[in-house]
């Protein structure tokens, strides 16, 4: 591997709130220790669709996933399978639909919630949880503290050369209460404040680290469709690499490319999209 890179998926945060609630990451911009970028979700702007997309580099028109009633193992190659044959280690701290699609479906809640599997040609280390009973009134998410501790765990111990991180806290929120309301300026702000430690941490670990978000929501706490806030994300980058797209705002099926570049993993051929990291 060339280097070592994270990639954090933080559901469901559309690019205006990224940009007036995180002070962390916008302060590293400013101090000019991150990079920011916009990124627009495929279209459906729903969770699943994206998960498929961020790590497959393809619209969902291609892979299939129409929705979160439609999760499956996925047929195209895809970061992990790339990180893989480069001889790389990999790890997921995710939800249970990454190790469906990534993996291998239907998810065992025994066997698959936990696992170590040196020898696979996808995730080597994976920590995964379901959400099992989600609703308005219980959203059933984990603490982020302890998906990042466990996503450093493994960094640690594991010694993984890509991992990625998936939280849906800030979506399951705004599902709740919409993105224009006290509850969802103060769970931002817990979000960066609790993240910002761990980042100093990753960095010091020498990973190269994206922060960004699966696809926006609205006022009324919706996504899906085709709208700015449906689909609009942030995209903070930190490391060395030079961005090398100047489009105003970039396409989700760029940022496997752009991962696998980064590691220095082969571009699987269905990845059309442009490299923006070099």
């Amino acid at each position: 591997m060339d280097r070592k890179l994270l990639l954090l998926i933080i559901d469901g945060v559309p690019h205006r709130n990224w940009r007036r609630l995180f002070g962390n990451l916008e302060g590293w911009v400013q101090s000019g220790d991150a990079k920011l970028l916009k990124m627009r979700a495929v279209l459906p702007s729903t969770s699943a669709s994206c998960y498929a997309s961020i790590h497959t580099g393809v619209t969902p028109q291609e892979h299939g996933c129409t929705g979160n009633h439609d999760v499956f193992r996925l047929s195209h190659d895809d970061i992990f399978s790339q990180v893989r044959k480069a001889g790389g280690v990999t790890g997921a701290v995710t939800h249970s639909f990454w190790s469906e699609f990534f993996n291998r479906a239907p998810f065992d809640v025994v066997r698959d919630v936990e696992y170590d599997e040196l020898e696979s040609t996808s995730i080597n280390h994976g920590r995964f949880h379901t959400m099992t009973g989600y609703g308005m009134i219980n959203q059933c998410t984990p603490a982020d503290v302890d998906l990042f501790g466990t996503l450093t765990m493994l960094c640690e111990r594991k010694g993984i050369d890509y991992g990625i991180l998936h939280t849906c806290t800030l979506d399951s929120m705004g599902h709740r209460f919409g993105h224009d309301c006290q509850e969802m300026d103060h769970t931002c702000f817990m979000m960066d404040e609790q993240m910002a430690p761990f980042i100093k941490r990753w960095r010091d670990q020498g990973y190269d680290l994206i922060v960004t978000a699966d696809h926006g929501q609205t006022d009324r706490g919706h996504h899906g469709g085709h709208e700015d806030l449906q689909q609009d994300v942030a995209l903070y980058y930190f490391g060395d690499a030079e961005v090398v797209d100047d489009s105003d705002v970039l396409c989700q099926t760029q940022l496997a490319p752009t991962v696998l570049s980064l590691l220095g993993a082969p571009i699987a051929d269905t990845m059309k999209g442009k490299v923006f990291l070099k």
